[in-house]
């Protein structure tokens, strides 16, 4: 028995890329849709205050 060849090993994840990509740019958007759901709602909006206050108070500006 022969081991495979390196085109005949390229040749069968040909396409591979492609689903790589698609996957990736599917989890990009869900994430950033979580994001956005989080940031845009009362958590994130008191998440931001209190960021804000906390950097404030570090420059002891607030």
């Amino acid at each position: 028995m022969t081991a495979p060849s390196a085109t005949t090993t390229r040749q069968s994840e040909h396409g591979i890329t492609t689903a790589e990509y698609a996957v990736g740019t599917a989890a990009g958007a869900g994430l950033a849709g979580l994001l956005y759901k989080l940031l845009t709602g009362g958590f994130g909006d008191q998440l931001l205050h209190t960021l804000f206050d906390h950097v404030l108070s570090l420059l002891g500006i607030g």
